[in-house]
């Protein structure tokens, strides 16, 4: 399972790994050695993403699965469950923006699927896979969040509450894990990054005035080589 490298031997599962900041992680968990787990809806677009990691030498298996689905997620822990004893890295990165508006204009059909899958599908991952992160050696969760979760912005509402909540759920687990297991967990707050995601947030802006998800891929792969308590938090800042 997985070449050289890092993290050879390692298995790594990201969400939202078809695109943007997950499908870059996931192409540099596999350069750094790790076995990677592809998740996202669009499985046309997964299998794009394994083949650049086949091509460039890596290891990788496509999982489509829609997170926001009711046994979704159980189904998938299931599987993985089945054919791996441990999961050594959880990327949490699938995510939805919810149109940008004032908290009394929130369309209530997007609010919801804004806080199924920012927030529900967050606490299905972790009590999915925590058997098997609780028997890695060294696991790490990274969950990728927002500075409008932790610091409130007009019209952001919708999604700054989701993340939010995101933030919550992931330091309770962190509070909860740290000291009867060797999971540790990470809170990444990517800061401006080129993806679809932020260019539907702001359509005016030059995409090359913001930094590419390998930027913020390559962060994610440098911190889990190093040690660090848990709840962390860090942000990756524009170079």
């Amino acid at each position: 399972m997985g070449g050289e490298g890092a993290l050879a031997g390692q298995l790594a599962l990201v969400t939202g790994a078809s695109r943007g900041i997950g499908a870059a992680t996931a192409k540099a968990l596999a350069g750094a050695g790790a076995h990677v787990i592809l998740v996202s809806r669009n499985a046309k677009d997964l299998e794009s993403i394994e083949q650049e990691i086949f091509d460039a030498g890596g290891s990788a298996t496509i999982a489509p699965v829609d997170l926001t689905e009711a046994d979704g997620i159980a189904r998938l822990a299931t599987a993985i469950g089945g054919r791996w004893d441990a999961l050594d890295v959880l990327v949490i990165n699938a995510a939805v923006l919810p149109t940008l508006t004032p908290v009394w204009q929130i369309d209530a059909r997007e609010f919801n699927n804004a806080l199924t899958l920012n927030v529900l599908a967050t606490q299905a991952l972790l009590a999915g896979f925590d058997a098997m992160l609780r028997k890695s050696r060294n696991a790490r969760v990274i969950g990728v969040t927002s500075s409008v979760g932790a610091k409130p912005r007009a019209y952001w509402g919708a999604y700054g509450s989701s993340k939010a909540a995101f933030d919550a759920l992931l330091g309770s687990y962190a509070q909860e894990v740290r000291n009867t297991s060797s999971i540790r967990v990470c809170i990444l707050d990517p800061g401006a990054t080129r993806t679809k995601m932020r260019a539907k947030a702001y359509p005016g802006e030059d995409p090359q005035s913001v930094k590419a998800p390998e930027v913020v891929a390559d962060h994610i792969v440098s911190i889990l080589g190093e040690q660090f308590d848990s709840p962390h938090r860090t942000r990756v800042n524009h170079v």
